[in-house]
C-alpha cells in the first residue's frame, strides 16, 4: 500500500512536470484535429541536441569512471535487450491473432531503447535530487543493439522456416551495422566519444546543458502528437497489442531493476543507476528503431509495431514507468 500511495505522489508530481505536461498537451490538440504542425527538421534537431547532451556528460564522466564497474551493467544491459525478446517470443508471439513477423518486430523496438525516455528519466531523477552515474546513457547501446538484431535474427529463421529452408543462414553484421548508422545511436555514440577525448565542459555548460529542458519540453509535445495519430493504427490490429503496450514496460522495467539491484549489491551501482538501468529496459525505440526494423523484417506490419510502440508503449513509459521505479528506488533504497 505504501508503494502505491508514494506511486500516486510521484505520479501526481510527473504530471505536474514540463515533461508530461507537454506530452499530454500533444495528444489533447491533436484529438480535436489542430492544425498545429512542427516540421520534422525541428524533431531531428530536437533529439540530437537531447541524445548530444546525453553523450557528452556521460563521455565526461566515463574519463574519471572506473570502467570495470561499467561492465556488470553494461553485460546485464545486453541481457535485458535479448531477454526482453525471448520472453516475448515465448508469451505474446504466441497469443491468438498475432502475426509471428508482427510480433518480433514489436519485440525488436520493446526490446530496444527510446532517447526521448532516456532523457526524460534523467530529468526526473535530477529534479528529485537522486545522483546516478553519469556513464549511465552509454548503456544505451549495449542495449538496443542486441535486442534489434535478437528480434530480426528470430523473425528471419522464422521466416525461412515457413518457406521450408530451416538451414538458411542471417547475416548479423549488417543488422548490427544498421543499428549503428540509426540517427539515435550515432549522436549518442558522437556524443560519447568527443566528451571523453575533447574538453567539451564549456560548451556543454554554456549551449547544450540550459536548453536541455526546453527542447525535452518540445520533443515531448510531438511526440504526443505522434502518439495520439499511432493509437488509431492500433484498431487494425488484434487487440493483444494494446495489452502488451500496458504490460510489457513494466515487466521490462522490473527485470531491469532487479539485475540493476544485483549490480548494486556486486558493483556498488547507486541507486540512481538501479532507477535508470529499469527505465532504459521499460523504454521502446520509437526513433531509431523502426527504420531498422523496417529493412530487417520488411513483412511486418508497421500499423502493429509502430503503433504498439509509440502509441502507447511511449506514453506508458515516460508517464507510469519512471515515477513507478523511482518510487520503488525510494522503498528500496530508503533515499
Amino acid at each position: 500500500m505504501e508503494i502505491l500511495l508514494e506511486f500516486f505522489n510521484r505520479f501526481i508530481a510527473q504530471v505536474q512536470s514540463p515533461t508530461l505536461a507537454f506530452l499530454i498537451a500533444g495528444m489533447v490538440i491533436a484529438a480535436f484535429n489542430s492544425k498545429l504542425r512542427i516540421p520534422d527538421a525541428i524533431y531531428q534537431f530536437c533529439v540530437f541536441m537531447l541524445l548530444m547532451r546525453i553523450g557528452l556528460k556521460g563521455g565526461m564522466a566515463i574519463r574519471d569512471a572506473n570502467i570495470v564497474e561499467m561492465l556488470l551493467p553494461a553485460v546485464f544491459s545486453a541481457i535485458l535487450g535479448i531477454g526482453i525478446v525471448l520472453l516475448g517470443s515465448i508469451t505474446f508471439a504466441r497469443l491468438p491473432g498475432i502475426k509471428k513477423d508482427d510480433a518480433f518486430a514489436t519485440l525488436g523496438l520493446f526490446g530496444a531503447v527510446s532517447g526521448s525516455t532516456l532523457a526524460a528519466g534523467l530529468m526526473m531523477l535530477e529534479g528529485a535530487g537522486v545522483f546516478y552515474e553519469a556513464w549511465v546513457p552509454a548503456l544505451y547501446p549495449f542495449m538496443d543493439i542486441p535486442a534489434l538484431v535478437t528480434a530480426i535474427v528470430l523473425a528471419n529463421l522464422y521466416m525461412s522456416k515457413e518457406k521450408g529452408g530451416a538451414g538458411a543462414k542471417v547475416a548479423i553484421w549488417p543488422i548490427i551495422k544498421d543499428c549503428l548508422q540509426g540517427a539515435a545511436l550515432t549522436v549518442l555514440i558522437m556524443g560519447v566519444v568527443l566528451g571523453l577525448i575533447t574538453k567539451p565542459e564549456k560548451v556543454f555548460e554554456g549551449f547544450f546543458d540550459p536548453l536541455f529542458r526546453g527542447f525535452l519540453s518540445v520533443l515531448m509535445l510531438i511526440l504526443g502528437i505522434e502518439a495520439y495519430k499511432h493509437l488509431k493504427d492500433l484498431a487494425k490490429v488484434a487487440h493483444w497489442y494494446v495489452a502488451y503496450a500496458f504490460v510489457g514496460p513494466i515487466v521490462h522495467g522490473l527485470m531491469g531493476f532487479g539485475l540493476g539491484y544485483v549490480a548494486h549489491l556486486l558493483v556498488g551501482l547507486s541507486p540512481g543507476g538501479v532507477i535508470m538501468l529499469a527505465v532504459i529496459a521499460a523504454s521502446n525505440s520509437d526513433i531509431s528503431g523502426p527504420p531498422t526494423i523496417r529493412a530487417g523484417i520488411p513483412t511486418a506490419n508497421p500499423s502493429a509495431y509502430i503503433g504498439t510502440s509509440t502509441g502507447l508503449g511511449t506514453p506508458v513509459a515516460i508517464a507510469v514507468c519512471i515515477p513507478l521505479f523511482l518510487a520503488l528506488g525510494q522503498m528500496v533504497f530508503g533515499f
